[in-house]
């Protein structure tokens, strides 16, 4: 393994320690930390399976992974507070509450941007760590009908635009497939990194890796959580007092479309700034 992953492996080992031992600015800042030391160790890992990863053969392409993240995740900090803008460490969300922030605004904001920036990151190296394993998992070819499609991208629209219409505590699950509906069609019919156009050639192991993957971070974010002294809770109007660490039981089976989601969105993204398309090579 390339010498960074340990390097990762102590980050990880060494905010456990530090967290248990009481120490406050990492209790403070163990989230983003945490999730440096994983990154670091999953790239490593894969660059080791794979010869290509972020860290070593696509560096431009872990920029602008970077920055969709961030971006992709202040979106989604609008839809759970549309008053967020306001500012404040003592704004309350709607599905999801920070608590023990920095009382410095600037820190703070570092604080989310450096958190927020590991969150695709540790998604699609995951899942190109994963995928190999269901790269053997063959299906029919399926092509999705014009109709589906646009049908898709309509329900998509109605799932991004309903909850800030509505603001409700129940219309999250909308939040976390909308995107999905409305961006992975266009996606597939502009030929960019597709799970669809991945079906389409009877490749399961994409979107599988994918599933795999939101599960995989899912219970990690939700375990490193816990335990840390700046960490978010939720308000969930569904089975919300059965919970796991602090996620209610029922809001781990949104992790697995959360990622089909986010790679959606970074293509989106990538494909419209002419940095996806059939002449590229994605590591996921």
């Amino acid at each position: 393994m390339r010498w960074y992953g340990w390097l990762g492996v102590a980050v990880i080992v060494g905010a456990e320690a530090l967290l248990f031992g009481g120490q406050p600015v990492v209790g403070r800042w163990f989230t983003p930390i945490v999730w440096t030391g994983y990154v670091l160790l999953v790239d490593a890992r894969l660059v080791r399976r794979t010869g290509r990863s972020y860290l070593t053969t696509d560096r431009a392409e872990l920029v602008l992974v970077v920055i969709a993240s961030i971006a992709g995740w202040w979106l989604f900090e609008w839809y759970d507070a549309p008053r967020f803008w306001r500012g404040g460490a003592d704004r309350v969300g709607l599905w999801w509450q920070y608590h023990e922030l920095e009382p410095d605004p600037w820190l703070r904001r570092i604080g989310y941007d450096w958190s927020f920036a590991t969150i695709f990151p540790a998604l699609f190296l995951t899942a190109a760590l994963l995928r190999p394993r269901f790269a053997r998992l063959r299906v029919p070819p399926w092509r999705p009908s014009p109709g589906l499609l646009r049908g898709a991208v309509a329900l998509g629209v109605v799932c991004v635009v309903l909850p800030l219409l509505v603001v409700s505590t129940w219309l999250v699950p909308l939040v976390w497939t909308g995107f999905v509906l409305l961006l992975e069609p266009i996606n597939y019919r502009r030929g960019r990194p597709s799970w669809l156009a991945a079906l389409a050639r009877g490749d399961a192991s994409l979107v599988l890796a994918l599933l795999a993957a939101g599960g995989v971070c899912g219970v990690l974010w939700e375990f490193w959580n816990y335990w840390a002294v700046t960490r978010w809770t939720y308000t969930v109007p569904y089975l919300g007092t059965i919970k796991v660490f602090e996620m209610p039981v029922l809001g781990y089976l949104g992790f697995p479309p959360f990622a089909l989601e986010c790679y959606a969105m970074y293509h989106w993204l990538a494909g419209g700034l002419g940095a996806a398309g059939p002449a590229r090579d994605p590591v996921l």
